[in-house]
């Protein structure tokens, strides 16, 4: 089930806040928190109801594991509990490279001895690569000695929990499990339920109004490069400009979603996207896009492999095994690792240039960090490495530059670096006023990526504004787009 479609807000969404808040009036926080997974349990199941037994089964096993972990760390038995974590980390990431990463590996491996590649037929259970990691991060809570045991039931809300199942944000458990366990979850409150769902709206308005905009845009650009087309310069960079748009406020908005149904049940989730289009540096980048898997892979990926100890070519080391393993978090493909070492590879040249000393001007810093992130985004979004390639042969114009006659004719200097044409390909509706409409769309959403302030940091009347003039459009792209499009983190 999707936070942007009508069987969601218009059914699961009022049932679920009623039946839990119902539950924690009559029977107490335990029914509440009962309710509530049980609740989201029927969300995980809209979409294959089989892999419930799959997300119940992790459930249950981690908390059997992190029991024995949690009974040795108390006795003193440090040497056990670090061999029941091991055992658990082992089960979860072996348990998603079987889902995720087993047909990729075959296919790898019978592409290098030049051979067909097995029909696995492993279907990937949706939120795996998610729900693992929150997992993880659980047993790794459970070595601490005087950490509270949550009981199953503030465990199973925890990883469960409707709002983050899915896509997010990754939260440390000693962060929400307190909060799902306050008797304060199960009470309505209505500043709570005001904010929630202004928040929620608003994140609907990025998702459908702009996201969804962007996406028919940017499919066009690059389903047409993976049919054979050779993308000239402008419709490839409009192509890109529109997914690195899509993509911006597909997650923003969806982790706006989150954080305001978590709300709702008065929990309060750490910020997840904070306008990371206007990062002076590849790494501010990172701090902003994604924060909480960037904080998990710092903490559980990039820190124990030595971080920034052991000198420069240790660290160089370090990130980029990091960024590899993001890249491949995100699918099982080569563009992915890819995508993660070209961003690998930009930390390493942006730490390097600060060791040495070096320091930019803050425009040219984010210019040049924004260029970096859009050509790392063709990778990301191509069909393959093929396709990404002739993409970003096409940003450098080796494509050739074309313009419609009519914009070379309002501008005739144009035709000096640009061949008129009838009509150019590939970008929005084949007419020759698509280009200016583009071109006002593309500069209205980069205008907002830009310039616009983070959600976060709107005044209540900041809110209020953007809530009524998004409005209109949100209620006519939920209940009139031709079909519900999926968030981009969905796939992952």
């Amino acid at each position: 089930m999707l936070f942007n479609s009508q069987p969601f807000i218009l059914g699961f969404l009022p049932l679920a806040l009623a039946a839990v808040f119902a539950a924690g009036r009559l029977r107490g926080t335990r029914a509440a928190l009962g309710t509530l997974i049980v609740a989201s349990l029927v969300f995980y199941a809209w979409w294959k109801p089989p892999f419930v037994a799959l997300l119940a089964g992790s459930i249950l096993g981690n908390f059997l594991i992190g029991q024995r972990i949690a009974g040795a760390a108390r006795a003193g038995r440090g040497r056990t509990a670090r061999r029941w974590f091991i055992l658990g980390v082992v089960g979860n990431l072996g348990l998603l490279g079987w889902f995720k990463y087993a047909g990729f590996l075959a296919a790898t491996v019978a592409a290098l001895f030049g051979r067909q590649a097995p029909e696995l037929r492993i279907f990937l259970p949706l939120a795996i690569s998610f729900f693992t990691f929150q997992q993880i991060m659980y047993l790794a809570d459970r070595r601490d000695p005087a950490a509270p045991d949550p009981g199953f039931l503030g465990y199973a809300a925890f990883v469960a929990f409707f709002p983050h199942l899915i896509a997010g944000p990754i939260v440390r458990p000693r962060e929400i499990i307190p909060q799902l366990l306050s008797p304060e979850m199960a009470r309505p409150r209505g500043a709570a339920l005001a904010e929630g769902t202004t928040t929620f709206l608003l994140g609907l308005a990025k998702k459908l109004v702009l996201a969804d905009l962007f996406a028919r845009f940017a499919d066009i650009g690059f389903d047409a490069a993976a049919h054979g087309a050779a993308l000239s310069f402008f419709s490839a960079w409009y192509a890109t400009a529109a997914y690195a748009l899509q993509i911006y406020f597909d997650f923003a908005g969806y982790s706006d979603m989150a954080i305001g149904l978590a709300r709702m049940l008065n929990v309060r989730f750490p910020i997840n996207f904070d306008s990371p289009y206007k990062s002076p540096d590849i790494a501010a980048f990172w701090r902003r896009w994604h924060i909480t898997l960037g904080v998990f892979l710092r903490d559980f990926l990039y820190i124990p492999m030595g971080g920034s100890r052991g000198g420069a070519w240790a660290q160089a080391r370090n990130l980029m095994l990091t960024m590899l393993a993001c890249g491949l978090w995100h699918g099982a493909a080569w563009r992915f690792v890819l995508w993660g070492g070209l961003h690998g590879l930009f930390l390493v040249i942006h730490r390097g240039f600060r060791r040495a000393g070096g320091r930019l001007p803050a425009r040219l810093g984010q210019a040049l960090t924004l260029l970096a992130v859009l050509a790392a985004w063709v990778p990301f979004r191509a069909a393959n490495l093929t396709v990404a390639g002739s993409v970003l042969a096409g940003l450098i114009g080796l494509h050739g530059i074309a313009l419609p006659a009519m914009i070379v004719a309002w501008a005739p200097v144009l035709g000096w670096i640009a061949r008129p044409v009838p009509l150019l390909a590939h970008l929005g509706a084949a007419r020759t006023l698509s280009f200016p409409e583009v071109s006002a769309c593309l500069g209205l959403g980069w205008g907002i990526a830009l310039a616009a302030p983070p959600l976060h940091e709107l005044s209540e009347r900041g809110r209020s504004l953007a809530l009524v003039a998004s409005f209109a459009f949100t209620v006519q792209a939920l209940f009139f787009a031709p079909r519900v499009v999926p968030f981009l983190y969905f796939r992952f």
